[in-house]
């Protein structure tokens, strides 16, 4: 009785093991299946077009400069198609010239104007340096080449308007605002300087600010309408040994979004006297006011890796008696998301309308379900319209470098594929001394149970 009680409480315990491996082989199966996906499984890139034996990378964004600024010209989007399709190695050495329209004027790592790895340098810009700059890199077998505009205006110049980088906000907002396109140059010790119009003095901290020495920004704590204007963040950089200005300017517009209109009565139009003598009410009439889009900000650059989601919100301000009749929409090239080329790859979320003050605020989504390299060509644009006016922002999509996240998930799902595997292993081979022995044990415990009852049997007959 013993041994068979014993036995029947072992097999469970071995269908259970046999159970709990079949598991683990199925995890490690689609952990297998998980990494080769993600390893092997990315589509391959569509190819560059061809020009003169060279293929071409889409132009850079076009850059616009101050005359006198030192000016740092980089190829983000070439450099970019290097990197996702693992052409040029690290050591790569590129040339770049100036398109004359005949041939390339090739430059030196030294003198005004100079060459270093993929930058151009001018110390300083000059007028005369405007004009389309290309980016070559070349080997045995391959030939990239990638494109830039550079336009460089005089302070004198009727086109220095197109330095002003454009913001909008509203009376009562808060503003903190970083000079922008610093990034290819070290500071100094010296604070950015702002500066307001043509004055010469930099603004004082305290009044309209600029913030701390490590982050340049010019913060307005309540925006009021006379301090929209024409604003000059100055940047202080050593280069080379000898110190060199830069500059941005940004245009700040501040609109109120309940302007009143005045209305006086037109006395003209009628000859009673008293009512011309008699005083008489000036009437408010509250305007209708355009929508204001808060985010994004115009010019905005939104990355991504290839592959990957991403998601675009659209918040426009705008008073609550207008906002059911205030339109909200994306547009992608000009055309609406469904008929556009994004249509089955990007949706256009519900509309959701808050009240944030005496405002409302309208968000509209836009998910873009997979990043493609077509998308850093799209025009992305978020319009808001009512019957006071339309406002509308352009956006610009990237695809980041996801070579680096590639690696770390890989080699997460190796070492818990590696993980599952030993379990499995040491589960499966594991020694079962123990209950070999406690089988053992029963076994003699049964046979000594046997011996002692043939034994009182035994006795029994005999004293009978």
């Amino acid at each position: 009785m013993l041994l068979q009680s014993t036995l029947s409480s072992h097999l469970p315990v071995r269908h259970t093991r046999l159970y709990d491996t079949a598991i683990m082989v199925r995890l490690a199966l689609l952990l297998g299946l998980v990494i080769i996906e993600h390893v092997y499984g990315r589509p391959p890139l569509p190819p560059l077009p061809m020009e003169d034996g060279c293929h071409q990378v889409s132009p850079e964004v076009e850059l616009f400069r101050a005359d006198g600024d030192a000016v740092i010209l980089s190829f983000p989007f070439f450099k970019r198609q290097l990197t996702l399709r693992k052409i040029a190695p690290p050591t790569a050495r590129y040339l770049i010239t100036k398109d004359n329209g005949t041939e390339g004027e090739a430059f030196e790592s030294n003198g005004r104007v100079q060459q270093h790895d993929e930058q151009l340098w001018f110390l300083p810009g000059q007028a005369s340096d405007s004009g389309v700059y290309n980016c070559t890199y070349r080997n045995e077998t391959y030939c990239v080449t990638g494109s830039i505009r550079l336009y460089v205006y005089e302070s004198s110049s009727s086109d220095i308007k197109k330095l002003y980088h454009p913001i909008s906000v509203i009376v009562g907002e808060k503003l903190m605002y970083r000079c922008p396109s610093l990034s290819n140059f070290n500071k100094t010790d010296r604070l950015i300087e702002w500066y307001k119009d043509s004055s010469s003095t930099a603004i004082q901290i305290g009044r309209v600010s600029s913030s701390s020495r490590d982050s340049g920004q010019l913060i307005i704590p309540a925006v009021k309408r006379s301090h929209a204007g024409v604003y000059t963040c100055q940047l202080s950089t050593l280069i080379n040994g000898q110190q060199y200005k830069v500059s941005r300017t940004i245009l700040l517009k501040v609109e109120d979004l309940y302007p009143e209109v005045t209305t006086v009565p037109d006395l003209s139009m009628t000859s009673d006297p008293e009512l011309i003598s008699s005083s008489y009410d000036i009437v408010h009439t509250p305007m209708i006011h355009p929508p204001v889009i808060i985010s994004p900000r115009n010019g905005s650059i939104f990355e991504s890796p290839h592959g990957s989601g991403l998601e675009l919100l659209c918040k426009v301000l705008t008073e609550c008696q207008m906002a059911d009749s205030t339109m909200v929409t994306w547009l992608v090239n000009g055309q609406s998301v469904e008929s556009s080329y994004l249509d089955g790859r990007a949706l256009q979320g519900g509309r959701r309308v808050s009240k944030v003050s005496e405002s409302c605020h309208i968000e509209l989504m836009l998910v873009v379900v997979a990043m493609t390299d077509e998308d850093m060509k799209t025009e992305m644009k978020c319009v808001t319209q009512n019957e006071g006016g339309r406002q509308e922002v352009v956006i610009q999509l990237q695809l980041e470098d996801s070579t680096s996240t590639w690696l770390v998930v890989a080699a997460v799902a190796v070492s818990c594929f590696l993980t599952v595997v030993s379990i499995f292993l040491y589960v499966l081979f594991k020694p079962q001394r123990k209950k070999k022995m406690d089988y053992i044990l029963a076994r003699q415990s049964s046979t000594i149970y046997s011996s002692a009852s043939e034994y009182m049997s035994s006795t029994d007959r005999d004293l009978l």
